[in-house]
């Protein structure tokens, strides 16, 4: 059988065209323990703010859910700014598709498109909850299958565990991630760095693979790369840096920076690299939560950046975030109460790539 990338299939950047956000709404209250009802004011501005512009796409258990999903989304409080909630509802399509968790960049589908074309495909990669973590997670992991069949597209079966939130595209051949994520042993322990490069070369459709070494304090998927490092466009990035030198994060990040000044994208260009701030450290019931401005959401004409009522670092972040995405707005969402899931607005999310037609 061809693989994805001998058909022409490729995983577009997140800044290339979309054609929808695909969500799976949050309901399961051992990931906000004493919390999942304060998320839904941030969750719900989150998907009124792409509505705006693009489709935004949510898997539910019932309509039992997606009726109290309606309610809150209609009752929050960025309703108050909006003067087309009717258009805006009329954006949100949902699916009878049952989860476990509502992280959709692990669970959801890997969408490809193709460079020889007008075909959209699918990637189902084995979902295992971050190393066996937070089971269950069976219907987590066939959501991918389930979506591919609604929207009628092939689907690849790499067999192999892979989650979205650990790799991060220019569009234009690279891959970025990390060495404590993808080679964790209680992902695949029967690949070595190679083996797994190659898959991530035959599914994502890449030739070249970048690594750096260890994710920020408080990640327990293990150093997923979309918390660290981000591409912004095709050979720029952004990536936190921790200014207080006592931090534990510090000495992590300097490392990371130290490996991307010295990386070279796939046609031997330098990495452009932007620095961003992380905030200070956020604290919840004695755990350290895995906060960073680097856990956002390219949409086609907004970015969506987590905020953390840092008042100095806040701001920063969206400066540097609005200098790098001239042609979007950057929005910042209060994710306080959201990082007590260990993720947010990029974790949550998954995108789906609008095709480009060829004639």
């Amino acid at each position: 059988m061809q693989t994805p990338k001998e058909l022409g299939f490729y995983f577009p950047a997140e800044f290339n065209p979309q054609r929808a956000l695909w969500l799976s709404w949050p309901h399961k209250e051992e990931s906000w323990p004493g919390k999942i009802e304060e998320i839904y004011n941030s969750y719900c501005e989150f998907i009124l703010q792409v509505a705006a512009h693009q489709k935004v796409c949510i898997n539910v258990l019932d309509n039992e859910m997606k009726a109290f999903a309606i309610l809150q989304i209609s009752s929050c409080n960025y309703v108050q700014k909006v003067s087309n909630l009717d258009f805006l509802l009329s954006q949100i399509s949902f699916y009878i598709h049952p989860t476990n968790d509502a992280w959709c960049r692990d669970h959801g589908p890997a969408f490809l498109l193709n460079h020889n074309s007008n075909e959209k495909a699918i990637v189902d990669w084995g979902y295992n909850a971050w190393g066996n973590k937070y089971p269950p997670y069976d219907l987590d992991d066939v959501i991918p299958t389930r979506i591919g069949k609604e929207l009628g597209l092939k689907v690849f079966h790499p067999e192999i565990v892979m989650e979205g939130g650990s790799v991060e595209f220019n569009g234009k051949g690279t891959l970025l991630t990390s060495k404590a994520c993808l080679l964790n042993e209680n992902r695949n322990p029967h690949l070595n760095q190679s083996q797994i490069e190659k898959y991530l070369e035959d599914y994502y459709g890449v030739n070249h693979i970048l690594w750096v070494n260890d994710g920020i304090i408080g990640d327990d998927t293990d150093g997923h790369i979309d918390d660290i490092t981000r591409f912004v466009n095709e050979d720029t990035v952004v990536t936190v840096v921790e200014e207080n030198k006592k931090d534990e994060n510090y000495s992590i990040l300097q490392e990371n920076l130290h490996l991307l000044n010295k990386m070279r994208l796939e046609n031997g260009k330098q990495l452009n690299i932007i620095e961003l701030p992380m905030p200070k450290p956020v604290i919840y019931d004695d755990q350290i939560l895995p906060a960073s401005y680097a856990n956002f959401y390219i949409s086609n004409e907004k970015v969506i950046v987590p905020t953390f009522r840092d008042s100095k670092n806040d701001v920063r972040a969206l400066d540097i975030l609005q200098d790098c995405f001239k042609s979007r707005k950057v929005v910042g969402i209060d994710s306080v109460d959201i990082i007590w899931g260990l993720g947010s607005f990029h974790c949550l999310s998954q995108q789906e790539p609008e095709i480009v037609f060829k004639s």
